[in-house]
């Protein structure tokens, strides 16, 4: 069998991954870093060695390397060494770089601490912490020391749990990978990343092909490989970029579907396939369905032919949590999910007016190309001075501009919209009258995240309680691996939100994906209207719509429960009910 070269794929693309990671603690532009990132994973995911690329003079001809980064990968290949990375490691403590592990911990701050208090170990910060030592240094103080400890502990605690999308660019890319082998019939992710959970441990794939040993060759050829561990004989196990782990297990083609089944899981669903097998006298693995002897075999090609025989509707991945959606698939009666196809516009989209990195109509036709018939720009409330909020002033001009760009694009419609803050004390951050002025209105917790339950709850149920509120933003407020959601009494939050009509948003950025699949699956059996969103920052973030989907889908949403599934003239008719009730 013909494998790939285990090449230097991987070595190029961690030497530009730890110049990008220099480059940040060094305080450089955001774009300089991610050129670094970005050219890292194209290498490390192309299907030919990057040495025959280097040899042949085409390193121009991959995407992000022009001639700065085309003269350091061939001086490292050429070398072994990069004159370059060697100057930023001399300028950098390495204790620095380690610093920045620590979830909320930024560049900056890291420098910050390193050089007043030449802390450079996680061991040395925690120490530091609780000795009350990081209050000394300038621009820190108490609350501070309190969140680093928190975050240390919840580093301890994370054994590994990476953000979903991270973990699904990369099981995607290794399943397209894995196609392309002579040994495999199908490829296929399954585990917690098939089922859209909000959070990933290893990256699971699963393999149909009846020569195991050439599989496991390949995979280990492959340029995502970081380090191989060694398996078994029908399982790879890799290390990639980050530190994901990949297990990579191999099935006879036969039992596809019943493999496909038992490792995509949760177990908890699995258990309730495989008592609902046993009440038959039948057993489940990831070999098949069986009689009790193990044979004949009954089904296992398909997941389809399972759940039939089982008595079952098939349950899609996103629902198998034993939620309820067995005794729903017995009585044939699983709810119609919601799909990406189904999403009429964007509700959550910022511009260059206040933290965005596209203008206006930049942002336009990029919804445009997606397909959507609307968006809602939402850019930041005066508050919000490190976003560049709009003043009252600027809102007042921002409506000017879209109703010019509103006739320029129609029949797209640009709804003017904020994502207004909630003031600590629950106020809003404009008055009524120039809530008015917008066509849509949403509104966030972006500042006091550390104040108690009672207090949080009190502030956000304020705010639902104004009726110009269509929305709440990423309810929790968490970042996935760097900040906990705020303590709130979510129940009270959820049953306001009904009582008020406003809805409750799910966010589709992969370090917030708020609201988490459970609470909005609580939230919709209690009656609750939802928006599904991109809070893009940049054209390019208008693709994550399918994060929020997933969530969405474990929630057991369909387009009725989602007010951007609605067309144009139903999102306007919703609005305009709301601005009646409003105004009355």
């Amino acid at each position: 069998m013909t494998q790939p070269p285990r090449a230097r794929n991987s070595d190029v693309a961690r030497l530009l991954e730890e110049i990008g990671d220099l480059l940040e603690i060094k305080g450089e532009q955001g774009f300089r870093v991610n050129a670094y990132r970005s050219a890292a994973r194209r290498i490390e995911g192309l299907r030919e060695p990057i040495e025959l690329i280097h040899a042949e003079k085409r390193l121009r001809s991959i995407q992000g390397v022009g001639p700065a980064l085309e003269q350091k990968i061939g001086e490292f290949l050429d070398t072994g060494s990069l004159g370059y990375v060697e100057k930023l490691r001399a300028e950098m403590p390495a204790g620095v770089a380690q610093l920045l592990t620590v979830p909320g911990l930024g560049p900056r701050t890291a420098r910050l601490i390193y050089d007043q208090l030449g802390v450079a170990s996680l061991v040395e910060l925690e120490a530091a912490a609780r000795a009350n030592r990081l209050r000394d240094v300038a621009g820190l103080g108490a609350r501070t020391e309190e969140r680093i400890l928190e975050a240390l502990e919840r580093l301890k605690q994370r054994s590994g749990r990476h953000q979903l999308g991270h973990t699904s660019e990369v099981a995607h890319e290794l399943v397209e990978q894995l196609r392309d082998c002579p040994a495999v019939v199908d490829a296929a992710v399954v585990g917690s990343v098939r089922r859209m959970a909000d959070t990933i441990g290893d990256v699971n794939l699963l393999v149909a092909s009846s020569r195991p040993d050439d599989v496991r060759a390949y995979v280990h050829g492959l340029g995502h490989v970081r380090e191989v561990v060694e398996g078994g004989k029908h399982c790879a196990e890799i290390v990639v970029r980050r530190g994901v782990t990949v297990d990579v297990r191999v099935v006879d083609p036969s039992a596809w579907g019943a493999a496909l089944i038992y490792h995509t899981g949760s177990v908890a669903h699995v258990s309730r396939l495989q008592a609902l097998a046993a009440e038959k006298g039948w057993s489940l693995s990831e070999r098949g369905l069986h009689t009790d002897a193990h044979l004949p075999l009954l089904a296992g090609a398909s997941e389809d032919e399972i759940y039939d025989a089982l008595g079952l509707q098939p349950v899609p991945p996103e629902l198998r949590e034993d939620w309820g959606e067995i005794e729903l698939a017995r009585d044939r009666k699983l709810p119609r999910l919601i799909e990406l196809s189904d999403l009429k516009g964007d509700l959550h989209v910022h511009s260059d007016w206040s933290d965005g990195g596209g203008t206006i109509e930049e942002m336009a036709r990029a919804a445009m190309a997606l397909g959507h018939k609307y968006i809602a720009l939402t850019d930041h409330s005066k508050s919000l001075g490190v976003a560049r909020g709009l003043t009252d002033e600027r809102v007042l001009e921002q409506r000017r501009v879209l109703d010019a760009f509103n006739e320029k694009l129609a029949p797209f419609r640009i709804l003017h919209g904020t994502e207004m803050d909630i003031k600590r004390n629950g106020a809003l951050d404009y008055s009524d009258e120039i809530l008015a002025v917008f066509d849509y209105v949403s509104a966030s917790i972006h500042s006091a995240m550390n104040q108690d339950q009672s207090t949080m709850t009190a502030r956000i149920l304020k705010a639902l309680g104004n009726p110009w509120v269509v929305t709440l933003n990423h309810p929790h407020g968490r970042l996935v691996g760097s900040r906990e959601p705020y303590a709130v009494d979510m129940d009270a939050v959820i049953a306001t939100a009904v009582a008020q009509g406003t809805a409750l948003e799910i966010n589709s950025q992969p370090e917030r994906m708020d609201l988490d699949g459970q609470s909005a699956h609580k939230a919709r059996q209690a009656g609750a209207k939802f928006t599904i969103s991109t809070d893009a920052h940049s054209t390019r973030q208008l693709n994550m719509a399918g994060f929020g989907i997933g969530t969405a889908r474990r929630a057991w949403l369909g387009p009725d429960d989602v007010l951007n599934a609605l067309p144009l003239d139903g999102i306007l008719a919703h609005l305009a009910e709301r601005r009646r009730r409003a105004e009355g």
